[in-house]
């Protein structure tokens, strides 16, 4: 039985990519710390934190607009992540194993809103 948001599987998958995101980013140029490091790292962690705060809301309507918006940031972080293995940040390996752990997450994340509604 669901009864917080901790119980949520795509909250805890989110979580997990948010630490991946955060070690993968430690690696990237030290001029970049304000740039894609920072907005790469504010995506991951507003997937989850959207999943969480719309779990804690009192009508299913804000708990699907919350999920909408964690979906939008799951599309920032692709967008990011992509830029990142264009400038060379990452390899091909991790681009691949971030964007498939990103894609789970948001398909997870739109199976919840259709089963909400």
């Amino acid at each position: 039985m669901i009864t917080s948001y901790r119980d949520l599987d795509v909250w805890k998958r989110s979580i997990e990519l948010v630490k991946k995101i955060y070690i993968e980013t430690k690696g990237f140029p030290k001029e970049e710390i304000y740039g894609l490091t920072s907005q790469m790292r504010r995506s991951a962690v507003s997937i989850s934190s959207n999943i969480a705060e719309g779990k804690t809301r009192q009508y299913k309507n804000e708990y699907i607009q919350f999920l909408y918006i964690a979906l939008g940031s799951c599309a920032e972080l692709e967008t990011q992540i992509v830029i990142s293995k264009e400038l060379g940040y990452i390899n091909e390996e991790n681009r691949t194993s971030l964007s498939e752990e990103l894609d789970h997450i948001c398909r997870m994340t739109r199976n919840l809103i259709k089963s909400l509604r």
